[in-house]
């Protein structure tokens, strides 16, 4: 009886073995591009490969290792540490000084969770020449690679898989007989679920159809499908990189008054599991800095929302959020108020600290009555309009700065001719 053969994972068995086998990337391996003439420039180079997951960073890196014939050693920052670093300059020294004088490259996956010290390690033999440094990363490498690394290395930055490319992916596994046959229907929920990562797609086709074979389908259909995936979760990131460009594309859509652009971004995060008490409270912020007085009652509804969902959470808490999303969107925007105060905090932080008026102070007791504190203040409510025309109110000797200049839209138009008409009062009292 034979012994059973190991189980080789689909992963592996479709992994490409040349440039023209590899799916997707082509800004970086099509013909011209930097990556390919990297290859084919016979002169290996440090890099730091960034994307998100399953967009092929180890198969490049393996396929740049067997394009010059170099010893591969990979590290996993997550599991890894100083001595497995020590262990690999060992490796390639002996391969540098042995009869083949082989080069070597050092792949380190997700080379953003060693330290500085750990990085660090790795740059005198990068600069030495022992061997080529490969840093996979899923983070932004601006801020998770030390600088000095950094500037040794080039950045490529690979894009998540598109649906094309996972279709070729799953016609591949089927071509393979790895895969029963599906409905179209079933194929774009996998392309969809997937969410542009392959490893996700080769692991779920692989599920799958163990999970076919069982009960002996010949083809999948979309509703098997449906039953055994679940609902589908998007990939989502809640602290890294992904989730910040995303409330980015929020913020950005509100400000730009699209409606339609706001809400998909909304739903996008609630969707990948983003906390809709995070969400509630961008959402004043939005209010609050990017349409102010234009519209007063943003930041009122803002808060209503926020208050609809701690009494109502999810999903019907939702709701409200999405409502205040689109009334953000196509509220008249202003940011005067929150360029004035940035421009007042700016301007006091560099001054100096100038006495307050004495008729502006309070004169609670006897004695600072009788040293002028509030001598000569005039009642705004007893002149007239409600307004003493030609009263100062800043420190002596301080220019007015005009911090606060209302636009031309909602409220703040109104708010322009008050103050239009206020200053033309002062001016016909000095």
């Amino acid at each position: 009886m034979k012994p059973a053969q190991p189980h080789v994972p689909l992963a592996e068995r479709l992994r490409p073995r040349s440039l023209g086998e590899v799916i997707g990337q082509q800004h970086l391996l099509g013909e011209g591009m930097a990556l390919r003439l990297a290859f084919e420039s016979g002169q290996p180079h440090s890099c730091i490969l960034w994307g998100p997951p399953g967009v092929g960073k180890t198969t490049i890196a393996r396929l740049m290792a067997d394009a010059f014939d170099a010893q591969f050693i990979t590290i996993s920052a997550v599991l890894g540490g100083v001595k497995d670093i020590r262990e690999a300059v060992e490796q390639a020294q002996r391969e540098r000084d042995g009869l083949e004088q082989r080069r070597t490259i050092v792949f380190v996956d997700e080379v953003h969770r060693f330290n500085k010290s750990q990085q660090d390690a790795f740059l005198p033999h990068v600069e030495s020449g022992l061997f080529t440094f490969i840093g996979a990363t899923t983070e932004n490498p601006s801020f998770e690679v030390n600088s000095a690394l950094l500037s040794r290395a080039a950045v490529y930055v690979l894009q998540p898989l598109a649906e094309e490319d996972l279709r070729q992916i799953v016609q591949r596994a089927q071509a393979i007989g790895a895969v029963p046959a599906a409905e179209s229907a079933a194929v774009d929920r996998l392309i969809a679920y997937a969410d542009g990562d392959a490893r996700r797609l080769l692991n779920t086709l692989e599920t799958l159809a163990v999970a076919a074979g069982r009960e002996q389908l010949a083809e999948v259909s979309d509703a098997w499908l449906l039953k055994v995936l679940g609902e589908r979760m998007r990939r989502y990131d809640k602290g890294g990189e992904q989730f910040y460009d995303t409330i980015s594309a929020l913020h950005k859509s509100v400000r730009g008054s699209d409606p339609d652009a706001a809400l998909y971004w909304l739903v996008r995060m609630l969707d990948g599991g983003a906390d809709p008490r995070y969400m509630a409270r961008r959402l004043i912020r939005m209010a609050a800095e990017d349409i102010g007085l234009a519209d007063p009652r943003a930041l009122r509804l803002a808060l209503d929302a926020a208050e609809v969902y701690e009494r109502l959470g999810s999903p019907e808490g939702e709701l409200a959020l999405a409502e205040c999303v689109v009334y953000l969107a196509v509220a008249p925007k202003s940011n005067a108020v929150y360029k004035a105060f940035n421009a007042a905090k700016a301007f006091v932080k560099k001054d100096g600290t100038r006495p307050v008026p004495m008729h502006l102070r309070n004169a609670p007791t006897q004695l600072m009555k009788d040293l002028d504190y509030g001598r000569g203040y005039r009642y705004a409510h007893d002149e007239a309009g409600g307004f003493a025309a030609g009263e100062r109110y800043l420190p002596e000797g301080m220019a007015a700065p005009g911090f606060y200049q209302p636009v031309e839209r909602g409220l703040e138009i109104r708010i322009a001719d008050k103050l239009r008409e206020l200053q033309r009062l002062n001016d016909q009292k000095n």
